[in-house]
């Protein structure tokens, strides 16, 4: 497969993401002698880190198994729906948004901004491949996307940092 095939630009922006992670992940542990609240936000980050390695492999080669007798990690409804109940659970302790508001606030707020424009971009490069790849995929996406918003700014309400509205 060439380098410029569509397939290896979506698992290479699904790669970039997970850098991204782990970029936002090296600025929770500098923060964590500070403050412990940002701890479950790195354990989901770090489960994230895993899923994307399976939709990396899955968008590599849509084939099953690695090997013969070696099956692929894959990504199921309940990671999606995994998802969507961290958002809820960190959207409990945020205000409704009224306005948009601009990227930015603490450094793990702003990378986790980053890290969910990063994260469309990858949807974008799945939705556009052809064959159709697999919807569950581009739903996990979709829905990290969301969460990635969600901890951004739940990061920084934890930090004391007020969002900056549009």
């Amino acid at each position: 497969m060439s380098k410029s095939d569509a397939r290896v630009d979506a698992y290479g922006e699904v790669d970039e993401l997970n850098a991204c992670l782990g970029w936002v992940l090296s600025s929770l542990s500098a923060a964590a002698g500070r403050s412990n609240t940002t701890a479950s936000v790195a354990e989901a980050l770090v489960r994230i880190q895993r899923d994307l390695f399976a939709i990396g492999a899955r968008l590599a080669d849509p084939t099953d198994t690695v090997s013969s007798r070696m099956p692929k990690a894959v990504v199921v409804d309940a990671d999606v729906e995994r998802l969507e109940q961290l958002i809820d659970r960190l959207e409990s302790d945020l205000a409704p948004l009224s306005h948009f508001i601009l990227a930015g606030g603490v450094e793990a707020g702003a990378r986790l901004h980053l890290a969910r424009a990063v994260c469309r971009r990858a949807e974008r490069r799945m939705v556009a491949l052809q064959p159709p790849i697999d919807a569950l995929l581009i739903r996990y996406v979709n829905r990290l996307s969301d969460l990635l918003f969600v901890m951004a700014r739940w990061v920084n309400h934890r930090a004391g940092v007020p969002e900056t509205e549009w």
